[in-house]
């Protein structure tokens, strides 16, 4: 018997990890998507990216100071904070960075390098605007400044209408307290938004008038266009969707046979309603099932039946939201948004099939 359980040991699934400088614990690990089931992603595998390192926190010191343009400036400790009405949402998380350099053809050969920094949760925590009316916001409270308590202090502006829409104080994951690397013991969640606003080791919020250009969102976050102007505040992760069997590194058996192709989709603009795969590198589609419940802001399961006849292939998916926005092909996104910027890349993946059985990226 174990305190905590562990996974079998024939289990060897892993997270690549890439360290970005050579500053200690900045860098990012990403989720093994090709080995996973369902929708959830276990805790233990949640994507992760750090800009200063991972604080250790004890949480019966934290606390959440609440000040700016509001009436009552507050500072709630970790008790405070669980004492509100609680309750328990799956949300997609997704990196603005999430496939970076495919749209310029650097391409990666499999799903966890190419959509690794992606993850689905059961988040647990309390309505932002329901603590905000302890403080009584300001009529000219318009942004939100969100930073951590890491070693860089980390911080991001969000517009008061997100704040006030479906924010999270989030304090649990998937069942229990979040992860250290996942913000522990607090963190900010606004779903269906890129990665980097939902700060981690929440510890300020602070209400303006205007947003507070921090160094790291005017050098990180905003994307040049193909016209050479920029954009800043692209909050919203937009449609796709990319089949993770079979995908880039696996071998299916030679000679063809039926295959189960199965893959994800998500959409930061509520629900996926339709999923579509081509075996003919696009020249023909069929829809597949979406296993049910489709959940808004979360990632969805799909399943395709096909009969493979042992000759090259190239599968693919593309998706479309409640929006009706459909996912587009790699020339389709370059020819709006050129090559200048590869944050929010969410075009369609396509996978070579060959006939020994082995898989490859396009």
């Amino acid at each position: 018997m174990r305190a905590y359980g562990e996974r079998s040991p024939y289990e060897t699934t892993e997270r690549v990890i890439r360290e970005l400088t050579a500053s200690p614990g900045t860098g990012s690990s990403r989720t093994p998507h090709q080995d996973l089931f369902g929708t959830i992603t276990p805790s233990a595998l949640h994507f992760e990216r750090h800009h200063s390192g991972v604080p250790g926190i004890d949480p019966a010191t934290h606390e959440l100071l609440i000040h700016g343009l509001v009436d009552r400036p507050l500072v709630l400790t970790m008790d405070d904070v669980r004492r509100f009405p609680s309750f328990s949402r799956t949300y997609f998380l997704e990196c603005g960075g999430n496939s970076i350099g495919e749209q310029s053809g650097n391409t990666q050969p499999d799903v966890q390098k190419s959509h690794g920094l992606l993850s689905c949760t059961e988040w647990t925590g309390v309505s932002l605007a329901l603590v905000l009316r302890e403080v009584g916001l300001k009529p000219e409270a318009k942004w939100m400044i969100a930073e951590g308590a890491d070693a860089g202090r980390m911080a991001r502006s969000i517009p008061i209408e997100k704040v006030l829409d479906d924010a999270l104080l989030v304090y649990g994951q998937n069942g229990e307290a979040l992860r250290p690397e996942q913000g522990y013991p607090l963190r900010l969640l606004l779903p269906g938004w890129e990665g980097n606003t939902n700060v981690k080791w929440l510890h300020r919020l602070q209400f303006t008038a205007e947003p507070a250009m921090s160094a790291k969102e005017t050098a990180y976050y905003t994307e040049l266009g193909k016209d050479g102007k920029a954009q800043i505040f692209t909050f919203v992760m937009e449609a796709r969707s990319v089949i993770t069997r079979p995908s880039g590194g696996q071998r299916l058996a030679p000679g063809g046979g039926f295959h189960e192709i199965t893959g994800l989709a998500w959409t930061g603009k509520g629900k996926i309603t339709r999923v579509e795969v081509s075996v003919d590198g696009g020249k023909a589609w069929a829809d597949a099932v979406l296993q049910e419940p489709v959940l808004s802001l979360a990632v969805a399961r799909f399943r395709f039946p096909w009969m493979w006849d042992g000759k090259p292939a190239v599968i693919q998916s593309r998706c479309t939201d409640e929006t009706g926005f459909l996912q587009p092909t790699h020339d389709e996104l370059i020819a709006v948004r050129g090559l200048n910027s590869g944050y929010h890349y969410n075009a369609i993946k396509p996978w070579q099939v060959s006939a020994d059985g082995s898989v490859t990226h396009v």
